[in-house]
């Protein structure tokens, strides 16, 4: 398991691994539109997966994000990323299978989007001095 976490904090790990795993499912390797859209099924669990993703990194890349300096070009692009995200989370799933399908690869980049804002936090984000 690719789990990342600080040493110290009280909070669960995020598994990036295993987030763009599930959104590569949806996007296939290139993100790609041509990807086959999986059974309806799979496509209602994949986007259940993927919302339950977007909750946790969303506030996880926020906390980051907000430790940056204001006038962070990161912070900006990351905060921009939560918004977007969060905007996403709150339409609907569709009511046709074309519109499921979409929505669904919508929130997969978005998954993506904020994996890699988490990731590249890490290097941005200052260390502070445990007393």
């Amino acid at each position: 398991m690719n789990a990342t976490t600080k040493p110290g904090s009280d909070t669960a790990p995020v598994d990036i691994a295993t987030m763009r795993e599930t959104a590569a499912k949806l996007l296939g390797p290139d993100d790609r539109s041509e990807a086959l859209p999986p059974v309806p099924e799979e496509l209602a669990l994949f986007t259940s997966m993927l919302r339950g993703h977007l909750a946790l990194l969303i506030p996880e890349v926020q906390a980051k994000a907000g430790q940056l300096p204001k006038d962070c070009i990161p912070r900006y692009c990351a905060l921009a990323c939560v918004g977007e995200a969060g905007r996403k989370l709150r339409v609907g799933d569709g009511c046709t299978p074309a519109v499921r399908v979409s929505v669904a690869r919508k929130l997969a980049r978005s998954v993506n989007a904020l994996c890699d804002h988490y990731e590249k936090l890490d290097g941005e984000v200052p260390v502070r001095e445990q007393p």
